[in-house]
């Protein structure tokens, strides 16, 4: 597989994602020997639900969305939280591949019917179908994927940046300069269009966004933004301006993180822009001294800086107006923004933050990992927009580090990965009441359930009642080549719901 920048730039990212690999080995070796002492000594049983009882979340129904809109899905009770698998699909004859150049399978997207997922040079779709593995749709796209965003449409539709073939040698070998606009439920290409100026666009520098109606995508030289309904060019940014777009996040709004002056004497501000024009409606200038900025949410406006630091040291939410309300420290925690992939920056990192969740007015934070015995693994913390204050916890348990995934109306989906005794579980957190109700629970498989419940390593995705877990890189046994990798795999409930 190639794909990238300039050889030398790709290699340095791939040495840096391989010696993470290695830390992450001997971490998981420490902790798996040190949970089976734990399990030795562990005396006392479990209780599957504290209190022994489901909670309502008193979650509003949906605002009706236009086709257009970015989807914001709130999520019915199931009749019954138990589980049964509905999508579960394994490549076969993988090519052989490295910890430096793995098989990529980037994007992870689900509607009521299909479950699409990115690999290498295409997109797939199957369809949920329980103990089915039944292939919808296939749509070839000539090229690597460069980039992709969590973001679908309220018809469900989503875009994709690709690398195009070009002969070896050649001057813009590894560009990502096109932009494919397509339907998950059909697998139907709906446009396609080049981007203008991008000969510096590359998968460790592209940022896909969607907001409503628009498609916008950033390379730190340029950027561009396009009418969903028919690929037509909206505006587009050079590097010619003062202040270069690194970066978008989308969903109810559009922002622009954008990088001024020349590296290593840089400055970042954001802007809230106008969809269809590319007009700034407000700029938000980042103090001097942050490393890095990302945009874990466009509305409410809320940054994650690192502040002397290569790692996200603080949450800084804006106002309507781009006016700071507060300033939250994140020392004991962990956003995870930047981190997929091992850390590198392939495929857009702006927008993701995978420790963390952006509610109405309040965001949730995983602390980091507690190794001590009988206490719980991590926890989320809800913070205050306004006050920067903290407004709720919610425990995982002793071997259970649990997960924030994303908002369903104003309460919080959680993943629970399973115990000792229990399974796994998506559960639902009402942040108001300090009340929990459970959604699903489940089995992952066990030879890949650590792989499939680290948010660093794959994407898991709730869409309408089902729980989608997808790797986000494939490598085959050595010891089997021919034998099938398990891609992707989700569960539904067993009931029907209410």
């Amino acid at each position: 597989m190639s794909f990238g920048p300039a050889p030398s730039m790709y290699t340095q990212s791939a040495l840096a994602a391989d010696e993470t690999r290695k830390r992450r080995r001997r971490r998981v070796l420490g902790a798996a020997a040190a949970a089976v002492t734990a399990v030795a000594v562990c005396v006392g049983g479990w209780l599957l639900w504290p209190g022994g009882k489901a909670q309502g979340t008193g979650t509003p129904a949906a605002a009706r969305q236009a086709p257009d809109d970015i989807r914001a899905t709130v999520e019915k009770r199931p009749a019954s939280p138990e589980g049964q698998p509905v999508v579960e699909h394994g490549e076969k004859d993988l090519p052989k591949a490295t910890d430096t150049q793995p098989l990529y399978a980037p994007g992870t997207w689900a509607t009521g019917k299909i479950l699409a997922k990115g690999i290498a040079r295409r997109i797939e779709g199957y369809k949920i179908t329980p103990k089915y593995d039944e292939k919808a749709w296939t749509l070839e796209l000539g090229g690597h994927i460069c980039a992709t965003s969590r973001h679908v449409t309220a018809d469900g539709r989503t875009a994709v940046v690709i690398q195009p073939p070009r002969p070896e040698g050649t001057a813009k070998k590894g560009v990502c300069d096109q932009v494919v606009f397509f339907d998950l439920n059909t697998g139907k290409k709906l446009w396609q269009k080049k981007m203008p100026e991008a000969g510096s666009a590359y998968v460790t520098n592209t940022n896909l966004t969607l907001a409503k109606g628009v498609v916008a995508i950033a390379w730190g030289s340029g950027s561009v933004a396009y009418d969903m309904k028919d690929g037509k060019q909206l505006w587009n940014g050079t590097s010619a301006a003062q202040c270069a777009d690194q970066g978008f996040a989308g969903g109810r709004a559009l922002l622009a993180l954008q990088v001024c002056g020349q590296r290593p004497d840089v400055t970042y501000r954001v802007q809230r822009l106008d969809p269809r024009t590319g007009k700034p409606q407000w700029t938000y200038r980042v103090a001097r001294g942050v490393q890095a900025v990302y945009l874990p949410s466009s509305e409410p406006p809320v940054l994650a800086v690192a502040a002397g630091d290569s790692m996200v040291t603080d949450l800084i939410t804006l106002d309507g107006r781009g006016k700071h309300r507060a300033t939250i420290s994140l020392d004991g925690y962990e956003a995870k923004c930047g981190t997929r992939n091992f850390s590198s920056s392939f495929f857009g990192v702006v927008e993701n933050c995978d420790g963390m969740v952006v509610g109405r007015t309040q965001a949730y934070v995983t602390s980091k990992e507690n190794i001590a015995i009988n206490q719980p693994s991590n926890w989320i913390v809800a913070f205050d927009l306004k006050t920067g204050r903290t407004q709720g916890k919610f425990e995982g348990r002793w071997l259970q580090m649990v997960h924030p995934l994303r908002m369903s109306g104003d309460d919080l989906l959680i993943y629970r990965r399973a115990g000792v005794l229990t399974p796994a579980a998506v559960v639902s957190w009402n942040p108001r009441t300090d009340k929990e109700t459970p959604y699903l629970l489940f089995t992952l498989p066990e030879d890949d359930e650590f792989d499939l419940s680290d948010p660093e390593q794959s994407d898991i995705v709730v869409e309408q009642g089902r729980v989608f877990f997808a790797r986000r890189e494939l490598a085959r046994d050595e010891e089997d080549p021919k034998a099938s990798v398990l891609m992707v795999i989700g569960y539904g409930s067993a009931g029907l719901a209410h």
